[in-house]
């Protein structure tokens, strides 16, 4: 039975001993009272609150205790003792016992309604895919249902419609408006060879696209796993919640119990009146907002984190985010636009680029690539290569016409000489932030190229927002200290560690950890080593396989200035985590005192249906505390120079 049923039940039988209570004080008393009193306690006890005993129960059996205990103890005392009262002529309250269990399930209720606005950003998610496609089928094109379609289908898209699942397009262009999945409020444009998202939507123009990934691979469908799995993970703060609710449940029925022999054997109180205060102060004590705190503070957190295109894919990573004290960042794809172009040719510019081009041919490396466009643009083709070897961190060797010839940065030149003046022009290069690339044949070097990654736009304005917040910044780059620092001058960085290979950044951010946390940004594949080992891995959002990235935050627009966002979002998600479960401390430990009687001859007490009542409405407002996170501003403050 649903908790919602639970409460009308509880609600509807309750209400009869209400309007008793009302016209009690008016001297009008319902014959049998007691006894209707009692059969309708008794169906509020049977369906109602049967689930709390049953889950009271099974802990004990368990040896353990836990959050319904203390409502079943205390409502079953009420239920038994009132059963014993009737018999005996003395004063029954059945409605105490009815009560608690209907103000219990009434904040329940409003928890569950909540969790359920909370976490509808799954539900948003899902509801984004499309249901069908036009897809080309015996060369005609058909519209089928979305789940038949199958990887390598080419599917038709036209203006206004829905794009069904990942792929490439073939045909055709257009702009695509991606914000539902990526949080990128601008339309983006799409040309042939370029990758199109799943469930994003087509603008203006009709395009063919090859389907690469369908169902559970699609984009979406990987970004609904992530915020599930997150939304379900437990905080490490958790951990201390539960172990306090261990202790505190015992602490508070050991505290019961000493309230009833105060009052009943010390101060002299009746049976009745010593019992109310016992099981006033187990329904106070109840810690169900202790329960409601972290997770609803992660599922709202994670939730607005998914609308905005940041993926935070579990809660321990809330906690390290608060102590972080450096953000360090690859270079390539991450600061810069991860696009380089060849900018120079020194040397003769024919032959350099032919040899280059040559060897690079079979490499993937973004300078190869950058290579490979140059010498299509100038319609130089490329000589057969033999022999084909990468050299890790280095660059690439072959056989060009049987004449050995390598492309490479200066780590490949320990066998070889370069003249003063190629030193010279290559210092030159490098001081203005372009990569030098040495292409060689035999012993000898016939020239060199300049390649440049020129920063993104928002990257200066991205680094300049986390040195507002305090934090340290690092670039820590297989580039060579030159260019490093040049990228670095130009949009802000404070420190540059150059000439990493790619397998030593997981070392560099270990020795970095010395003076604090360190969080990693990079584009979650070539710098998987160093996300894993940062205290928080970054990953920016470069491909569609986000479900395997290394990191703990997943940034789906690729856009340095989330990274801020990013922790800008975690830091206020675990504020609220630990503003929840100050309130539910500091509500059980003030409310307790009043219910025991403490201040009873002041003329405040606490009757267990009114405790009751204040127990639903913390746990109320541990929920609308989490979600008016959705509410809360996440823009980081920017400080430019």
């Amino acid at each position: 039975m649903t908790i919602t049923k639970r409460f009308w039940i509880a609600l509807i039988f309750s209400i009869p001993m209400l309007i008793g209570m009302i016209l009690m004080p008016f001297g009008i008393m319902i014959p049998g009272s007691e006894w209707i009193q009692f059969v309708l306690t008794t169906i509020v006890m049977a369906v109602a609150a049967r689930p709390f005993i049953q889950s009271a129960w099974a802990s004990f059996k368990k040896h353990h205790s836990n959050m319904d205990t203390l409502v079943a103890i205390g409502t079953a005392v009420a239920y038994v003792y009132s059963i014993y009262a009737m018999f005996t002529g003395q004063a029954v309250f059945f409605e105490s016992a009815a009560f608690v269990i209907t103000f219990v399930l009434l904040g329940q209720v409003f928890e569950e309604r909540m969790r359920n606005n909370a976490s509808n950003a799954i539900e948003k998610l899902v509801d984004l895919q499309a249901k069908d496609a036009e897809v080309m089928r015996d060369g005609k094109l058909i519209k089928i249902p979305l789940d038949q379609v199958v990887e390598g289908d080419l599917i038709r898209v036209k203006p206004g419609q829905k794009i069904a699942v990942d792929g490439v397009i073939t045909e055709g262009s257009s702009t695509v408006d991606e914000s539902m999945v990526t949080g990128e409020s601008m339309p983006v444009t799409k040309k042939t060879g370029d990758k199109v998202i799943g469930s994003t939507i087509n603008s203006n123009g009709t395009f063919m696209f090859k389907a690469e990934k369908v169902g559970s691979d699609t984009m979406l469908s990987q970004i609904v796993e992530l915020v599930k799995k997150a939304q379900n993970s437990h905080a490490p703060i958790q951990n201390l919640t539960d172990k306090v609710s261990e202790i505190f449940v015992p602490a508070v029925l050991i505290l019961s119990i000493l309230t009833f022999l105060v009052w009943y054997v010390f101060l002299g109180a009746t049976i009745a009146k010593a019992l109310i205060f016992a099981v006033s102060v187990v329904v106070i004590a109840c810690p169900c907002a202790l329960g409601l705190a972290t997770p609803t503070a992660l599922m709202v957190g994670t939730g607005r984190g998914a609308k905005m295109g940041i993926l935070i894919k579990n809660g321990e990573v809330l906690e390290e985010v608060n102590d972080v004290k450096t953000v360090v960042m690859d270079k390539t794809g991450t600061i810069t636009n991860g696009k380089p172009e060849v900018t120079d040719i020194v040397g003769d510019s024919k032959q350099v680029l032919s040899i280059a081009a040559s060897l690079e041919e079979s490499s993937e490396h973004p300078l190869a690539t950058a290579i490979m466009d140059k010498a299509k643009t100038e319609n130089i083709q490329a000589n057969t290569a033999t022999n084909f070897s990468a050299v890790e961190g280095k660059g690439v060797t072959a056989l060009v016409d049987n004449q050995k010839a390598f492309v490479g940065n200066d780590k490949m030149l320990s066998d070889v000489e370069i003249d003063s003046e190629l030193q010279d022009k290559m210092v030159q290069l490098q001081n203005e932030a372009k990569t030098v690339v040495f292409v060689g044949v035999g012993n000898k070097i016939i020239g060199l190229i300049a390649i440049q990654d020129a920063p993104k736009a928002t990257s200066k304005e991205a680094i300049a927002t986390l040195k507002a917040r305090g934090l340290r910044t690092v670039m820590l780059t297989g580039d060579n200290q030159r260019v490093a620092e040049a990228i670095a001058k130009e949009v802000g960085i404070d420190e540059v560690i150059a000439d990493v290979l790619p397998g030593d950044k997981a070392d560099h951010v270990q020795a970095l950890q010395k003076d604090g946390k360190v969080a990693f940004v990079g584009d979650g594949i070539n710098d998987a080593p160093a996300l894993t080992m940062a205290d928080v891995g970054i990953a920016m959002g470069s491909g569609t396989d986000i479900a395997i990235e290394s990191g703990g935050i997943v940034l789906m627009k690729n856009d340095l200035r989330d990274v801020a966002k990013a922790l800008e979002l975690s830091r206020k998600t675990f504020n609220r985590i630990k503003l929840n479960l100050f309130w539910a401390f500091i509500y059980n430990v003030l409310g307790i005192p009043v219910a025991a009687g403490l201040f009873f001859a002041v003329g405040l007490s606490l009757s267990p249906e009114l405790a009751g009542l204040a127990m639903a409405f913390s746990s109320l407002s541990v929920v609308t505390s989490s979600v008016l996170l959705n509410k809360s501003k996440i823009e980081p403050k920017v400080a430019l120079n």
